[in-house]
């Protein structure tokens, strides 16, 4: 495995909001303080599943400064700075720089795609503009190769400040392909959470992901054990957790609300249309039996 800095469990954190969309930086507070006392290794900020390309400028800005003031050096913190122009992207990313953080991430263009050299550019201006770390991402699934992962590489790798990559990818196989034809030189994370502990397999040096807010503590003990050879755990916890995250994926936005409230008392709202659209309300006792089922698998009860 790489030998990185860097690693282990970060979660993708949830920006709680209030019921009209603003941040609500009370719960925010909340949330980040419950993940340094669950003793996590690293925030991965406004990243969450899309959430953070629904606030403003000015928001984002103020939510990575809140997070930084409230890590406090407890913990390593990556700013995902994606944006609908690379322009902000770039604002964006040297605004959190000035705050602080560890290193930056961003996803490629949204809209406006045109294949993996428009990617790369994009990619080269952000990187260009900060001299800290450098986190883009791979999102697996289509043809971001290009038809030649080599290449693709090769060209990820003479982005200014590269660092690693954040592999948002279902395919063992292309995170394999990822860490081999880097030879070593990029810190990878796995960005599917229903396969944290079978990417550590493949060469990442750690997990970003959602659920890990919901149930960080859980997951970075599965995934040390699992490390450690404990095959047993590994396998009976992934094959459960893969359940639970299929079962709850169509109402995923009201399953977090409902959850965070009950397992940790963190009111995370419901996020900025569109994200959540359409999503049914959970029985209580549906979530609470979920979350007993994680704490019995993992043999954890919290405190």
């Amino acid at each position: 495995m790489t030998h990185s800095p860097i690693g282990g469990l970060w979660p993708a954190l949830f920006t709680p909001v209030d019921q009209n969309g603003n941040p609500d930086f009370q719960q925010l507070e909340k949330i980040v303080e419950l993940c340094i006392k669950q003793k996590l290794d690293g925030l991965y900020v406004l990243g969450s599943t899309g959430q953070g390309f629904l606030f403003s400028e000015k928001q984002r800005m103020d939510i990575t400064q809140t997070v930084m003031e409230t890590v406090n050096g407890a913990m390593p913190v990556i700013a995902q700075v994606g944006a609908l122009n690379t322009r902000e992207s770039i604002r964006l990313a040297q605004a959190a720089q000035e705050q602080g953080v560890y290193g930056i991430s961003t996803v490629g263009p949204i809209y406006y795609q045109s294949g993996v050299r428009n990617a790369l550019e994009h990619y080269k201006a952000i990187g260009s503009s900060i001299d800290i770390p450098f986190f883009p991402y791979h999102i697996g699934n289509h043809s971001v190769f290009g038809g030649d992962a080599r290449h693709y590489i090769e060209q990820i790798l003479t982005l200014p400040n590269i660092a690693g990559m954040k592999l948002t990818t279902q395919n063992l196989y292309e995170v394999s392909l990822i860490h081999i034809l880097s030879q070593d030189k990029l810190v990878l994370f796995s960005g599917a959470d229903e396969l944290f502990c079978q990417a550590t397999l493949c060469g990442t040096v750690g997990a970003i992901g959602s659920f890990f807010n919901l149930w960080g503590e859980e997951c970075k003990f599965v995934r040390e054990e699992f490390i450690k050879g404990n095959f047993e755990l590994g396998n009976r916890f992934m094959l459960t957790f893969q359940e639970i995250i299929h079962d709850v994926l169509p109402n995923i936005w009201s399953f977090f609300h409902q959850a965070m409230l009950l397992k940790h008392d963190i009111n995370i709202g419901l996020p900025n249309p569109p994200l959540g659209m359409g999503n049914g309300e959970w029985n209580e006792k549906d979530v609470l039996e979920i979350c007993d089922r994680i704490s019995a698998v993992t043999g954890l009860v919290s405190n």
